[in-house]
């Protein structure tokens, strides 16, 4: 007999008398995010620290946490290992704008309540680790103490809007966008009309000249452009995104005044919003996908655009991107105002000690005005310091054990969090990556090129694997016997900027210890070989896949089929 039980379709529609069909992944967190919004549970939380972990249900654990920049952390065995009962607690911090009186508590907190744990990520946020449910009231009070908070770091919402980190200070900046970017975070985070996206929603408002932010790979990629006329504005790029199908965002064809940005923002997250198509595969979630399966394109994304915010936008100013080799503002420079300066410290894949992170502040109230800065590269950046003061800063820092400047491999170094505390990682990366920077530092000390050699665990690309002149994504290596060790595919020729182009695999894979061997044959055959202000991306295009192979593998290779990446 057949079941004639009501149930809905893939899009969320109520069909009643239809066969029952099993929910889909994606079909139960829509259902999960519709019966009560992410945002309300803060109350629950608390009770939950009162009751313990144990208390928590499923459908909070697993969905509605995220919204308040919680994720419960692995057991370091990435994929093959354990859910375990700490969580991971990403901060929210626009722009990347921070006092030294917001980076002491979080050092005073992570080494209270997260075991010494604090990593910088990718979009200019803090995050903790090892955090029991219990303590997590206590944290988001000192949080809120110093006007700070976890609330839409995480879930289907629009993430922290991130920006330049010199914005104001910087000498060839357009325009300082970081009070727009700070209104438009404001406006979107906690806001109940943007509370439920089909998926995450990454926005970047600059007015940098090197597009430190990336706004390549946003879902909203708004830069700073000056018109002939001399007036500024922005253009915006839509669409972008990396993980396992990565889509350089496409430019809008449309001039924005500054104070038409937020309508801007709202009206493209407000498109996004409203396309139901995109919630039946959390796979195809992402904005990037309208253009990839849906048939949008740039124009027809303008004339929505236009038709929500009520006005035309004038047409788009000619525009020459940046050369983008360098974006991380590292090392000592001048600032646009007489006399200051501001100073970038380079990070190795964002990993800190909180040692090391309140020294930073320390220098920064001693030397500078408490100013402080995080960038998109997993670096931090002090701000306002006077001429007469540079030397004692730089000094007091290589004292302290932390880089003003670095080698191009530390300055180019990103990596995700891997197996460490993620749960989709197939490989360790944090102490992979700081270990493989130090020896190529140690084996090419006359190196001076800039290189970008970013590491990810998986192939959901947070290590941006794809942007990077080098990215190696993780994989697990058949050792016969049923072993297996941890090892790296490369890839090769991403970058952005001038000739964009997603990196590509080389057919080259390695065990993690053979990893340096390898790049260590490639970087030095680069320096050897190449033309004179021949950057690293157009040398590999011109030696060619199987060149760049044969150096990688002059050591010996790993074949396609001896290597599991799921």
């Amino acid at each position: 007999m057949t079941d004639a039980a009501s149930t809905t379709s893939d899009s969320g529609v109520f069909e009643p008398g239809t066969p029952a069909k099993k929910e889909t992944a994606s079909q139960r967190i829509e259902r999960i995010k519709r019966e009560k919004a992410p945002w309300s549970i803060m109350d629950d939380i608390r009770r939950y620290a009162r009751e313990g972990f144990a208390s928590i249900p499923p459908d909070d654990l697993g969905v509605r946490f995220r919204s308040w920049g919680l994720y419960t952390q692995g057991d370091g065995g990435g994929t093959r290992g354990e859910e375990m009962p700490f969580f991971m607690m990403r901060v929210r911090t626009p722009n990347g704008l921070l006092t030294s009186e917001m980076v002491t508590t979080i050092a005073d907190l992570s080494d209270k309540y997260a075991r010494s744990s604090i990593d910088i990520t990718n979009r200019q946020n803090f995050q903790l680790h090892w955090l029991r449910i219990e303590d997590i009231p206590t944290v988001w009070e000192e949080l809120e103490r110093v006007g700070w908070g976890s609330q839409g770091a995480c879930g289907d919402n629009t993430r922290t809007v991130t920006g330049c980190p010199v914005a104001g200070v910087a000498h060839d900046e357009l325009i300082d966008a970081s009070e727009i970017a700070v209104q438009v975070d404001r406006f979107l985070n906690g806001n109940p009309d943007y509370a439920n996206l089909p998926r995450k929603f990454k926005i970047t408002i600059t007015g940098c000249a090197h597009w430190c932010s990336y706004p390549e790979i946003n879902d909203i990629g708004i830069s700073a452009v000056r018109r002939a006329d001399g007036v500024v504005g922005f253009h915006a790029r839509v669409g972008g995104g990396l993980s396992t199908r990565p889509h350089l965002a496409l430019l809008i064809p449309a001039f924005i005044h500054p104070h038409q940005v937020l309508d801007v923002s709202t009206a493209i997250c407000g498109i996004f919003r409203d396309s139901d198509e995109l919630r039946t595969n959390r796979a195809k979630a992402r904005m990037k996908f309208l253009f990839i399966n849906h048939g949008w394109t740039a124009e027809s994304f303008l004339a929505e655009i236009e038709k929500r915010v009520g006005y035309k936008l004038e047409p788009a100013a000619h525009e020459e991107p940046p050369e983008g080799n360098y974006r991380d503002h590292i090392g000592v420079n001048p600032q646009s105002q007489t006399g200051l300066n501001f100073v970038g410290f380079s990070i190795v894949s964002g990993r800190i000690s909180t040692t090391q992170l309140k020294r930073i502040a320390a220098l920064a109230e001693r030397y500078g005005d408490g100013t402080i800065r995080l960038s998109a590269t997993q670096n931090i950046i002090v701000l306002n310091v006077p001429d007469a003061n540079i030397d004692a800063l730089v000094a007091a820092a290589d004292l302290s054990g932390v880089s003003v400047g670095g080698s191009p491999f530390q300055r180019g170094t990103l990596s995700c969090t891997g197996r460490e505390y993620c749960k989709l990682a197939l490989t360790e990366t944090k102490h992979f990556s700081i270990h493989l920077a130090a020896e190529l530092e140690d084996r090419l000390p006359g190196f001076t090129q800039a290189i970008k050699l970013h590491v990810a665990g998986c192939p959901n690309a947070c290590g941006q694997q794809w942007i990077a002149d080098v990215g190696l994504q993780g994989v697990l290596i058949n050792q016969g016997g049923g072993t297996q060790i941890e090892g790296f595919d490369v890839f090769v020729g991403g970058g952005l900027g001038v000739d964009s182009a997603v990196a590509h695999r080389i057919g080259f894979r390695a065990p993690s210890d053979d990893v340096p061997d390898a790049l260590e044959r490639l970087f030095r055959e680069y320096d050897a070989t190449r033309e004179p202000a021949e950057i690293f991306r157009r040398w590999a295009s011109r030696v060619g896949d199987k060149g760049i192979h044969a150096i990688l593998s002059s050591g010996g290779a790993t074949t396609a089929s001896e290597v599991s990446a799921s």
